[in-house]
């Protein structure tokens, strides 16, 4: 393998490169790389300055995954910024594309940062359960302050080059050629006072106002709650301003190990790799030929419909969307339009990039519209007959070779196909609700699914920015095969004696933003009802027959006011009273512990059968299911990871100890002390 760092001269300034695609990410050989460049420049009196720049698409990205888990090899990154930052000769870093998290700290331990417009920086490593290294909460805050500091490093999430040169964490952006303007820029330098950011001491608000890291916390508390790292982020910020810079260091490390020995960052890097390893096929070769997809028709402008339609609009693939009226049709497309307008207000978008979308848009009523589209998808109401029509009709429509997808979130997508003469063309797409919004796509693969139609979609869905998962044909796939499993043991805790709202409060506890009850009421408890009054067989039954339809209409499980705030129905507590003594159920009180574990346990045994049955290809493929579509906490790893955290034995005997099934495959994996994720 060729060395990825190489040195150039221009003149007196020595550049030094990095070609180490495709994000220059900072392995071995890059930080080996870089020590041996500075110490070229400090070792040769002809050098005056340096550039630090990248070929490629980005300045450096990040840390090197492939490093993840291996013994360290050095350099290691903190020892290459220490070596930067001593240099004594002026060191610009030269940043286009990304500069995250290690590229970020490479960055800071420079005497000066300029970049193109478009690049971003940043520090994600809160993503991963663990804070930035020594430049990024010790150098940057010293550099920008900490109330500037915060953000960056808590949240994870970049910044503009505008923004960062704002704060002051860039010096110039340029428009220029990069490289000839880093040249310029560093040689006018030489001979000045070099400025190191560990020696800096603007860091001073933090100690002046303490009070800016409590209040960075409640104004943030949503997006931290439950979260170990950001905590820690913010205290390694206050250390940069109460404690000289080696004593700073020192603190950082000790929190970033804390962390990084702790469940929480295992969790979340096991869903970094599970994110990427989801998007893999087994037994679909990685160079299959994609069918292009440069048109898409969709059936049905409701909710779903719609929601489905934006994201092809966003990402500039025209749509065709069809109506069986005009009412509901204008009805649609308003809403789709009202959603842009409503994203452009937030600043978003601009009003051209609303007028662009809804110009990739074309209503229509006739299906003879749809007849040169590259994919369609259905998104009717959720009933066999019906979608079966509705696929043979496009099935004598659509061009040949096109993609037929049905929306469906349960039934059976092989039925669907054995209505076409296209079997293979066949498949399903479960968008999840606001699709416009929710992350995930649960891609349904039929038996006569061709591997190209499959490869497709999940390209595509990355297109959308979408994170698509493979799941096989069964009742629910994925996501909603599992949560009936814990719906099922929500209900019955009811008929034993668990308050509805107590229920609820335990999910919360855990990490999730509702619980069971809310989300039926978020729903509407009206979603599937047979909508006869007159005829109650279950407490869903008795709610709607009270016109209880949940959160749309002011009640449901709980009474809401007008801000849709809840609280416990005296109407509800009868109805669930009423009928767990029509049932001849005892009452008892029921522990937390119960609850949980009745809820959680079931959905990982029925986890274990979906991985039985091959519906899913991996265990972290249901993880990414579960975080992505049904707000599992990220900071315990999904449904699976949290079972091999608890423990498998542990699970099977919590199940057995609640009477309730324990799937061959768990037990197997419990007995031999093996793990459900790898």
């Amino acid at each position: 393998m060729s060395d990825p760092i190489r040195t150039e001269r221009h003149g007196d300034v020595l550049h030094i490169v990095s070609d180490n695609p495709p994000v220059n990410a900072l392995g071995a050989s890059v930080r080996q790389g870089l020590e041996r460049g500075i110490r070229e420049a400090m070792g040769d009196d002809d050098v005056k300055a340096v550039v630090i720049r990248c070929d490629g698409r980005t300045f450096f990205a990040g840390a090197d995954i492939t490093e993840f888990g291996k013994p360290p090899v050095g350099p290691m990154l903190p020892d290459v910024c220490d070596l930067i930052e001593a240099c004594d000769k002026p060191v610009v870093a030269a940043i286009h594309g990304t500069a995250l998290g290690g590229g970020c700290e490479v960055a800071l331990a420079c005497h000066y940062r300029i970049a193109v417009p478009s690049a971003k920086l940043g520090l994600p490593e809160v993503k991963l359960g663990l804070i930035p290294g020594a430049a990024g909460t010790q150098r940057l805050p010293r550099l920008v302050g900490a109330q500037a500091a915060l953000p960056l490093v808590v949240t994870g999430d970049p910044i503009s080059a505008r923004k960062a040169q704002e704060i002051g964490l860039l010096d110039a952006v340029v428009e220029g050629d990069l490289a000839e303007e880093a040249t310029a820029f560093v040689r006018s330098k030489v001979g000045q006072p070099l400025p190191r950011t560990s020696q800096m001491n603007r860091n001073e608000d933090g100690v002046r106002n303490p009070a800016i890291f409590d209040d960075f916390r409640k104004q943030a508390g949503r997006k931290l709650h439950g979260f170990d790292a950001p905590n820690a982020a913010i205290e390694a910020v206050r250390a940069a301003g109460e404690l000289p810079y080696a004593k700073g260091v020192e603190r950082e490390r000790e929190l970033f190990m804390k962390l990084m020995m702790g469940t929480q960052s295992a969790a979340m890097r096991h869903y970094f790799f599970a994110e990427r390893a989801a998007a893999k096929i087994e037994g679909v070769s990685g160079d299959v030929p994609l069918i292009p997809v440069n048109k898409v028709g969709i059936i049905g402008a409701g909710t779903m419909g719609g929601g489905i339609a934006m994201n092809f609009l966003s990402a500039g693939i025209p749509v065709t969307i069809l109506e069986v009226e005009q009412a509901a049709l204008d009805r649609g497309t308003g809403v789709i339009r009202k959603n842009y307008e409503a994203t452009a207000r937030k600043g978003r978008m601009t009003a051209d990039q609303v007028e662009q979308a809804m110009g990739l848009l074309s209503p229509t009523l006739s299906y003879d519209d749809l007849a040169g589209c590259d994919l369609v998808i259905e998104a009717v109401f959720e009933d066999m007959a019906i979608k079966k029509e509705v696929f043979r009709r496009l099935d004598q429509v659509v061009k040949d070779g096109a993609i037929l997808a049905s929306n469906t979130s349960y039934l059976d997508i092989d039925e669907i196909a054995r209505s076409t003469a296209r079997p293979g063309y066949v498949l399903g797409l479960h968008f999840f609700s606001p699709a416009n919004v929710m992350r995930l796509l649960e891609v349904v693969r039929g038996a006569e699914t061709r591997d190209d139609v499959l490869a497709t979609a999940m390209a595509l869905a990355k297109t959308i920015g979408k994170v698509a998962v493979v799941s096989g044909v069964c009742d629910g796939f994925i996501g909603n095969r599992m949560l009936a499993k814990r719906q099922e043991q929500a209900n019955a805790l009811l008929m034993e004696g668990a308050k509805y709202w107590e229920v609820d409060e335990v999910m919360l506890d855990f990490g999730f933003p509702m619980g069971p009850f809310q989300m039926a009421d978020l729903a509407g408890t009206d979603i599937g009802w047979h909508r006869d009054p007159s005829r109650v067989e279950s407490v869903r039954d008795a709610l709607c027959a009270a016109g209880r339809f949940g959160q749309k209409a002011g009640k449901g499980f709980y009474d809401y006011d007008e801000t849709r705030q809840r609280k416990p129905s005296d109407e509800v507590e009868a109805i669930i009273a009423d009928f767990a003594a029509r049932e001849g159920r005892p009452q008892r009180s029921i522990t937390a512990d119960e609850i949980r574990e009745r809820l959680l346990y079931p959905m990982v045994n029925e986890g274990a059968l979906i991985l039985d049955e091959g519906m899913a290809q991996r265990a972290s493929d249901i993880d990414v299911v579960w975080i992505n579509g049904y707000g599992w906490p990220l900071y315990t790893g999904g449904p699976m990871f949290w079972a091999d955290t608890v423990g498998l034995t542990k699970v099977v005997e919590g199940l057995e100890r609640h009477g309730l099934p324990v799937s061959d495959y768990l037990r197997r994996k419990a007995e031999a002390g093996e793990r459900l994720t790898r």
